[in-house]
């Protein structure tokens, strides 16, 4: 039951660890953080003032290689970077060389990958999987069990509903020819897709579209429009009241 912290850790004033934690050497930990049961740390993380780290979460951790993956192997891995007043949930596992920035919002479950930055203020919803080398910006919401494949690209107040599937592989995983066309998706500020969608590899939601409850995505979709169906078409124009104002 008791809790192993490396004699180089820093923690500042008013730090609270539940029990059985493991913290390894160089992890700084801001003022005010709590830190729940079961806690691993790996080297040189850092997690801003007031955070909240439940029970059972894993953060700095390294990614396994498969011997069939398809990704290179990364010798280096930067440390994991947690911002101010973050909260990660029950069983999240943050990956190194990822970073959250301040009043990041991480459910139960929910799966950070390395080389992932997520913005200010976002909230990534319980048992959501962020691949690697992904980049979620700020104020966004992506929802319970929502998918977001490696190598995508999330602008600034985009709404990701339960359920929704990106992908990145044209080829389905056959061939050799995939290798170097893998392609994540892209959904500009403002950009909203509704549960159960699936957009295909490279799909672009263009700012302020809006792509319809259980469409299929597979071409770029036009600023301003609501798309639904499979495959996803043309239905209307997205209400102006609807839109972001000019002050977000």
């Amino acid at each position: 039951m008791a809790n192993y912290i490396h004699p180089d850790t820093f923690i500042g004033e008013n730090v609270t660890f539940g029990y059985n934690c493991i913290v390894e050497a160089g992890v700084r930990i801001e003022n005010n953080v709590t830190i729940g049961h079961n806690v691993i740390i790996y080297a040189d993380t850092a997690i801003g003032e007031g955070s909240i780290i439940h029970d059972n979460v894993v953060i700095g951790k390294k990614p396994m290689r498969a011997a069939r993956s398809i990704m290179k192997e990364q010798k280096h891995y930067e440390p994991a970077v947690i911002g101010a007043r973050v909260t990660i949930g029950t069983n999240a596992v943050i990956y190194a060389q990822s970073k959250l920035e301040d009043e990041v919002f991480v459910a139960d479950l929910a799966t950070v990958r390395e080389n992932v930055s997520i913005g200010k203020q976002t909230i990534i919803g319980r048992n959501v999987a962020v691949e690697n080398e992904s980049t979620v910006g700020a104020y966004c919401k992506i929802e319970t069990n929502a998918y977001i494949t490696a190598f995508s690209t999330i602008e600034d107040y985009v709404f990701v509903a339960p359920g929704v599937v990106t992908s990145n592989d044209n080829f389905i995983g056959r061939t050799e020819k995939r290798f170097a066309e893998f392609k994540g998706c892209t959904i500009r500020r403002g950009g909203r897709v509704a549960a159960n969608a699936t957009l295909l590899p490279g799909v672009v939601v263009e700012p302020e579209a809006v792509v319809g409850a259980g469409s299929v995505a597979r071409k770029t979709l036009k600023s301003g429009i609501i798309y639904v169906g499979n495959p996803a078409r043309e239905l209307r124009a997205v209400d102006p009241e609807q839109q972001l104002s000019e002050s977000e």
